[in-house]
């Protein structure tokens, strides 16, 4: 998953994160542009998706989601799944979303989520995570099933009350658009990651929605200075890249990013 301009050149691909086998369930999180076809290019299958999350109501998170609802509801021929979105993006607020027909959300049962709401799903407890992004009402993810916590920050600022959010992740994956210090609105860079990883203690801290400063600077570089200075497992996503989650649960579970 990649900031705007990484989007539109394409520079990393968009079609965001894949958890198989949470709770018996699998879930799509942000399906930007190129979400199905990087599905099957990497082996998975939108078919046996149970649950598609869009954290906000920008284009890099949400527009392939109606395709995956239409593979999640076989062919829209069948009342299946859940979608969870914010406000903006299943009912829209002001100048932000809709982003999902409402064609599409008959299908499926639909949860408007904001930050400290809960939802159920099977053995999966989700709970929504407050944002500072240029969406207002934009939410964050956390998942835990049994003995797996993962957290999603989706995109925002790092702000003071950020970790309480994340506190108690095993894998805690985060929108890190700029190197070092190089703070934009809405968004962390390595060094605010660096503190949430230092507040949150995870066994793995993953970087995604990678800015193309952040690509062209070494995305790789910096995940090893967070490692370094944090002594925390820090990766940078890459396309495709894939994840067992053996070493942190007894089943089977994958991380897909793509």
């Amino acid at each position: 998953m990649a900031d705007a301009f990484a989007t539109i050149t394409q520079k990393r691909m968009t079609g965001g994160v894949r958890i198989d086998g949470i709770g018996g369930k699998n879930i799509h999180i942000d399906p930007g542009p190129g979400a199905l076809v990087r599905t099957y290019q990497f082996g998975l299958d939108p078919i046996k998706l149970d649950a598609i999350l869009v954290s906000h109501s920008h284009t890099d998170h949400y527009s392939d989601a109606e395709v995956l609802i239409e593979a999640m509801t076989k062919g829209m021929t069948r009342k299946r799944g859940i979608v969870i979105g914010s406000r903006s993006v299943i009912k829209g607020y002001k100048t932000w979303g809709p982003c999902i027909s409402n064609y599409h959300l008959k299908k499926s049962n639909v949860e408007i989520m904001e930050p400290d709401k809960t939802k159920r799903i099977g053995k999966i407890k989700i709970k929504a995570t407050k944002t500072i992004h240029g969406d207002p009402t934009a939410i964050g993810f956390v998942l835990r099933s049994g003995e797996l916590s993962i957290s999603y920050t989706s995109d925002t600022e790092y702000y003071e009350g950020l970790q309480r959010y994340h506190k108690g992740a095993d894998i805690l994956i985060a929108s890190v658009i700029r190197p070092r210090n190089e703070r934009i609105r809405g968004h962390m860079c390595t060094e605010d990651f660096m503190k949430l990883v230092t507040e949150v203690s995870p066994k793995l801290a993953i970087m995604t929605h990678l800015g193309m400063k952040m690509i062209m600077n070494n995305a790789d570089r910096e995940a090893e200075i967070i490692r370094n200075e944090t002594g925390i497992n820090t990766l940078a996503a890459h396309d495709g890249m894939h994840l067992d989650l053996q070493d942190f649960v007894s089943k089977q579970q994958t991380l897909d990013e793509f």
